[in-house]
C-alpha cells in the first residue's frame, strides 16, 4: 500500500508542476489559445494521483492485490505508458504554444506515439480489472 501511495503522490507533485508549468510558459510566450498543455494538469492529477489513491484503499480490502502476478504487471505497464502520454501532451502542447509548423508526417509521428500510449493504458487497465475482479471472487469464496 505504502509504494501506491508514494506512487500517487509522485503523480501529485508531477500535476502540480505541470500546472505551473502551463501557466507560466503561456504567459512567457504571450499565449492566450486553447493548448493541449492545460490538459496534462488533469491527466496526471486524474490518471496518476486519484487512480493509485483509489487503489490504495483497495489494497487496503485486499492485501494480496500488489502482491499478485496481474497487479506487477498493470503496475509496470501502467507506469510506463502514462508518462509516455504525458511527454506526447507536453511536447505537443509546446509545439502549439511556439507555433511550430509541422510537416504532415511529424504531426502523424506525435498523434501515433500518442495513441500508442494510449493504447498501452488500455491494456494495463484491461489487466488492473482482471485483478480487481479476480480479487472480488477470491473474497466472495472466502
Amino acid at each position: 500500500m505504502k509504494k501506491l501511495i508514494n506512487t500517487a503522490m509522485v503523480y501529485c507533485l508531477l500535476a502540480a508542476v505541470a500546472g505551473v508549468f502551463y501557466r507560466e510558459f503561456t504567459k512567457w510566450n504571450d499565449y492566450t489559445g486553447i493548448t493541449t498543455l492545460s490538459k496534462l494538469h488533469t491527466h496526471l492529477f486524474t490518471l496518476g494521483m486519484f487512480l493509485f489513491l483509489i487503489l490504495a484503499l483497495f489494497a487496503r480490502q485486499d492485501s494480496t492485490l500488489v502482491d499478485t502476478k496481474g497487479f506487477r504487471s498493470f503496475f509496470v505497464l501502467y507506469n510506463i505508458a502514462l508518462p509516455f502520454l504525458v511527454c506526447t501532451l507536453l511536447a505537443r502542447g509546446i509545439l502549439e504554444v511556439l507555433q511550430v509548423e509541422l510537416t504532415t508526417s511529424m504531426d502523424a509521428m506525435v498523434s501515433g506515439i500518442a495513441g500508442l500510449s494510449h493504447i498501452l493504458i488500455t491494456i494495463a487497465l484491461l489487466l488492473l480489472f482482471s485483478v480487481l475482479r479476480k480479487s472480488a471472487a477470491r473474497e466472495q469464496v472466502a
